[in-house]
């Protein structure tokens, strides 16, 4: 048997877009292919590599006194510029729903024009692979996701817009990681299926260790070009884990900033054993209280942050899962509990009423479908013990069928009903699930050997006010995943 647990294009592309899109959260939304062709056409990428700019020459921006125009950098004779840069630090900071200081923001800025560099080689790799993504295709993954995050038309051209973000920068990223993911399945090749004997050695493997410790990982890892110097990327690294610990969500900040492949899935490395982690990172494993974002971890080729998410023992962690459905009727404006509007009064007595004819899930599915829709009814399945502890106390109570009292936010009122609910030995790893970590060790180990390789071949010119001459960035050491 041969285990396609999906193909790597849509394995990468759907943890990374889930994150671009769904961390951008509560007003991403979709617009049509041909909306986005016609802004793409309208307003096109600095990041597009031209037969001349392939070629090695290249021309300097018209507006020679245009800050924004100022060249930071020029990767294989494409231009990388100011306003690049301006876009991704705006778009980091709507995404992560954090405003960052002028210090903070230039202490961040080196790693991310390191960042932008590294996808300007995916990007010109991926040309050369004559591998090109469709509007088509860009607008389904975003329809993809503002349909699993409830999310109304147009919310995100009008966010982005209002602060000052260009589409294109969110285009650009999209349109990276669906093309990106077709570079490393060609490098792949058959390594792309996992076979019956792979997963029943893993199996095997497992129960040796059944009592044995294991832990849910998140990690975002800063590579370091030079070793004998790592300040920037140790200044870097305590920047981050500084906003980190202010209430930057760890997944989108993993997302924008580490050099893993765990990046695709918010740094998540799921459950983990010690063996599959950097030494360093084992050592500290089980000093770490859960929910603790760690300090600079020094590793194999550069820094970790980790965050521990939670501890069990192999074969062995009893949960309650729970499947839920939700009806969601929101204010038209912001609640003032002070000074409730009459709209907002009349919502609270509709829920009020519906609260007693709400007998089944379905139609708790039918009244918010009624209701506009605007949160997804299902919002898919979960886990009693990993609920933060306002809902978990909720829920808790409910028994199936049930439907709990009106839940009153800032923007509307819900009702939650419970559908099911199970203890259920959740360490119990099936077949697919070990497919899926054995193939995306493998996606890690392809990507940052091509990653290596592009660096090592590239012409690399910096254009910054320091003494950088054009230089080739030192290989990385190789990190440890098993």
């Amino acid at each position: 048997m041969m285990y396609k647990t999906h193909s790597i294009s849509s394995f990468r592309s759907q943890c990374k877009l889930s994150l671009c899109l769904a961390m951008i959260g509560t007003f991403l939304s979709s617009t049509t292919s041909i909306a986005i062709a016609a802004e793409h056409k309208n307003h096109p990428s600095s990041s597009g590599v031209n037969s001349k700019a392939m070629g090695k020459s290249y021309s300097i921006p018209d507006a020679q006194g245009d800050a924004e125009s100022k060249i930071i950098a020029v990767i294989n004779g494409q231009l990388l510029t100011q306003r690049d840069v301006n876009n991704r630090e705006q778009l980091f900071q709507l995404t992560a729903g954090i405003r960052l200081t002028p210090d903070v923001m230039q202490r961040m800025r080196p790693q991310l024009i390191k960042q932008l560099i590294t996808e300007r080689l995916h990007t010109q790799e991926m040309l050369r692979r004559n591998i090109n993504i469709a509007p088509e295709q860009i607008a389904e993954a975003i329809a993809d996701i503002e349909k699993r995050n409830g999310m109304p038309p147009n919310a995100l051209r009008n966010q982005l817009s209002s602060d000052g973000v260009s589409m294109s920068t969110l285009i650009d990223q999209i349109r990276l990681q669906l093309g990106w993911g077709q570079v490393i399945q060609q490098e792949l090749g058959s390594q792309n299926r996992i076979t019956a004997q792979d997963v029943e050695q893993r199996q095997k493997a497992l129960k040796q260790e059944v009592g044995q410790p294991e832990y849910l990982f998140n990690e975002i890892f800063v590579p370091v070009e030079n070793a004998r110097h790592p300040e920037q990327e140790l200044q870097f690294t305590q920047t981050i884990i500084q906003q980190l610990r202010n209430g930057a969500p760890f997944p989108i900040v993993a997302a924008q900033f580490s050099q893993a492949q765990s990046a695709l899935q918010g740094g998540s490395l799921g459950w983990v054993q010690k063996d599959s982690l950097d030494p360093e990172v084992a050592t500290l494993a089980n000093k770490m209280p859960v929910g603790a974002i760690s300090n600079p971890i020094k590793v194999a080729g550069g820094y970790i942050i980790a965050m521990l998410s939670g501890k069990r023992t192999i074969g062995n962690e009893m949960g309650t899962l729970m499947t839920i459905r939700q009806v969601f009727l929101p204010f038209s404006s912001k609640l003032n509990p002070k000074n409730p509007t009459p709209q907002q009064i009349s919502v609270l007595k509709q829920v009020n009423q519906m609260q007693q004819s709400l007998h089944t899930c379905q139609q708790v599915e039918e009244a918010n479908q009624k209701a506009g829709g605007t949160r997804p009814s299902d919002p898919g399945p979960m886990q009693l013990e990993r609920m933060n502890p306002e809902m978990g106390n909720v829920l808790q109570g409910l028994q199936p069928g049930q439907v709990s009292k009106p839940l009153v936010s800032i923007d509307g009122i819900a009702l939650i009903m419970v559908c099911s609910k199970e203890k259920k030995n959740i360490a119990d790893i099936s077949a697919s699930e070990i497919a899926n970590q054995l193939l995306s060790q493998r996606v890690e180990q392809v990507s940052q050997q091509l990653d290596r390789d592009l660096h090592r071949q590239a012409i690399i010119e910096m254009h910054t006010n320091t003494n950088e001459s054009a230089s080739k960035p030192v290989t990385q050491s190789k990190r440890k995943h098993k």
